[in-house]
Formats: structure tokens, C-alpha cells, sequence
């Protein structure tokens, strides 16, 4: 099928083209760079929604729900399960999948499990390129799950309007759960499995943290002999700052939720749209997709020019022959990556060599 009828039959809303064109974009076939282009002008409409956090916190029960109550509402969604690339065949596992079956059916879900295939930021290297394909298909929710590694789940953030981490009392010590790269993401927090012991600690910890991080523990204490000692916990002035209802800053708010028992959904999906909303009135929305944007260009240029370059057999073969003065201590790596971008001008432009 040529590309043009592929695109007629996916802009005609045709689930076949649509589960065809996310094929070819994720495994960059040829002709993925032509279907993302014609595509473009049609995204930006979704929300995108990501959710992280460590193994086996109930991420992919949480994100079963709120396909439900998205669905509930008439939103179609769509989700990016990211799994660990399977070592025998080098793609997704599938579990997220499998515990999404009760939602799988749906006509309005579209679910595509992807494999992180040694993405180390928690997503798998074209999830945005499909998220994309999805935006432009008229999905009003996306759901972005990362594979759950952990502290390297930080490319949610570039992807995702808003981000949430999903937290377990019996993630270990909660304050490595809480390292600032992980913190530094997070637009809300949610800890699941709630009815446990420990997750009312987790939580005040989480809150501290945030409370510390911001600075609010101190941003309305009044001077000298009108201090009032009670109201400068951190933990305290961060959960009153996120209940607050001002919509020109934003305090993630810290949810308990019970996964199993379908408890805290509701309260996710209105931090979620409170989140949106703040975006939207300050202008954030707009500079993070912007930044979006920038990145995605910044990604294509690296990925263009690292494939032209190692993909060249005269570049293989020249810097093979820069190997001895390497090892003789003659040359440094420095140099010779100099001069290698010096002579290698054409291919990074894309010309031919003569």
C-alpha cells in the first residue's frame, strides 16, 4: 500500500492503518519520515499524560483505570506501555498489556506495548514519534507508562504534559524513592496501595520533600514575634499550598490511592485536569511543548548525523587508521573527533561522497 493511501485510510479513521502507521514509525521503516510529516499539522490536541515510577507499584492498574474513567466520560485514549525488551526476541514483553485485558477490547483504546530496546530513560527511543501517530488519530487522552527502572525515568517529562509518580510504601527507604531527578518530574504524586503500613509515613515524606524543595516552609511565616511555630512544617504548608486553589503556581499534590479496591482514581483524574488547567492559564503548556518541539528537532539532527557518520564505510575505515597514533599517544580522542567532523561536512549534509 502506498503512502498516500495508508494516510487516506488513517486520517479516514481506519484502526488497521492506524495499528500500520504506528508499525512503521516505531520501527522507523522506510518512509516513517514522510508519514510523520503529513501527520504533523494534526497534533497537539491530545493531552498526554505520563505515569512512572518503581516496579511493581501498580502502574499499569492505575493506568487500566483511568482508561475507564477517561472512557467513562466519552474520551477516546490511547496508551504507550513501554516493557523491558525481551532478551530472546528483542521486543516488548507485553505484560503491561496483559494486565490491561479488561480494557484491550474497547474500540475507543488503542494500546501498543513498546520495547525500551537499551532506551536508558525509561522510554523506549520513538515513543514520542507515537505518541505523535496517536495525537494526530483524535485520541483525547494519551497515557505514556514507562517501563519502571527507576531513577532513570526522567524522559516521561519530555514527553508528557503532566507527569505522575506512582509510589508503594514498600518501595524501600523513601527517601531514595524520592532523588531529585525523579522529584524533578513529577507535576503529582500518588501512592498506591494505601491501605498498607507505612504509606502515611511515605506520604508526609514525600511532602516534606516537597515542601523543603520549594521553599514554601517559609514563604508565609511572618516576622520575628508573629511566628507561628506549628505552621512551619513543611510537610504541612506543601499539602495546604497544593489543596490551595491558585491558579498561577502549582504544588504537586501527594494522593493516596488503593489500585486493587478502585480507590483515589477519581482524585487522580481531578489533580490531572487541575494540572491541565494550571498549564493552560500560565502559559506553561504552550513553552513545554515549544521545548518539545525544540527537542525533537535537536533528536532528529543527532540521530541523522550519528547514522551518516558510523553508517559510512570510509569514516569506519579512516578512523581505524587513527588507532595507532591513539595508542602511541600521538593524537587524542579530541583531536581526531575534530578533524573527523572537519572532513566530514558532506555527510552531515547528506551530499554523496565523491
Amino acid at each position: 500500500m502506498s503512502s498516500d493511501r495508508l494516510l487516506d485510510d488513517f486520517n479516514a479513521g481506519k484502526s488497521a492503518a492506524l495499528a500500520r502507521v504506528v508499525s512503521i514509525v516505531e520501527n522507523h521503516r522506510d518512509g516513517f519520515e514522510a508519514i510523520l510529516g503529513g501527520l504533523h499539522s494534526q497534533t497537539g490536541r491530545a493531552r498526554r499524560i505520563g505515569l512512572t515510577g518503581p516496579p511493581g507499584a501498580g502502574k499499569s492498574t492505575i493506568t487500566a483505570l483511568l482508561v475507564k474513567n477517561f472512557r467513562d466520560a466519552g474520551l477516546k485514549v490511547g496508551v504507550i506501555a513501554v516493557d523491558p525488551t525481551s532478551p530472546f526476541t528483542g521486543g516488548a514483553l507485553l505484560g503491561d498489556r496483559v494486565r490491561m485485558e479488561n480494557v484491550a477490547l474497547d474500540p475507543g483504546v488503542f494500546i501498543r506495548s513498546m520495547a525500551t530496546r537499551g532506551s536508558l530513560g525509561g522510554l523506549a527511543a520513538a515513543t514520542r514519534e507515537v505518541a505523535d501517530v496517536l495525537d494526530a488519530f483524535g485520541f483525547d487522552r494519551l497515557l505514556i507508562e514507562t517501563v519502571g527502572v527507576g531513577q532513570s525515568e526522567l524522559d516521561v517529562a519530555r514527553t508528557a504534559d503532566s507527569t505522575a509518580l506512582i509510589l508503594v510504601p514498600e518501595s524501600g527507604d523513601s527517601i531514595q524513592t524520592l532523588k531529585a531527578g525523579v522529584m524533578e518530574v513529577a507535576d503529582i504524586f500518588v501512592v498506591n496501595k494505601a491501605d498498607r503500613p507505612g504509606a502515611d509515613r511515605l506520604r508526609n515524606d514525600v511532602e516534606l520533600m516537597l515542601g523543603l524543595r520549594k521553599g514554601v516552609s517559609f514563604g508565609s511565616v511572618p516576622a520575628h514575634h508573629g511566628v507561628d511555630l506549628k505552621r512551619m512544617n513543611p510537610a504541612r504548608l506543601a499539602r495546604e499550598a497544593a489543596a490551595a486553589e491558585n491558579p498561577a503556581t502549582w504544588t504537586p499534590p501527594v494522593l493516596s490511592a488503593v489500585a486493587t479496591k478502585q480507590e483515589g482514581i477519581s482524585e487522580m483524574v481531578a489533580a490531572l485536569d487541575r494540572h491541565f488547567a494550571y498549564l493552560e492559564q500560565t502559559g506553561t503548556l504552550h513553552a513545554r511543548r515549544r521545548e518539545r518541539m525544540r527537542e525533537r528537532v535537536t533528536d532528529v539532527v543527532e540521530r541523522k548525523v550519528r547514522d551518516r557518520l558510523w553508517k559510512d564505510s570510509h569514516t569506519i575505515a579512516w578512523l581505524d587508521e587513527q588507532l595507532p597514533s591513539l595508542e602511541e599517544g600521538r593524537s587524542t580522542p579530541f583531536a581526531v573527533a575534530d578533524q573527523l567532523l572537519r572532513q566530514s561536512g558532506e555527510l552531515v549534509r547528506g551530499e554523496e561522497r565523491q
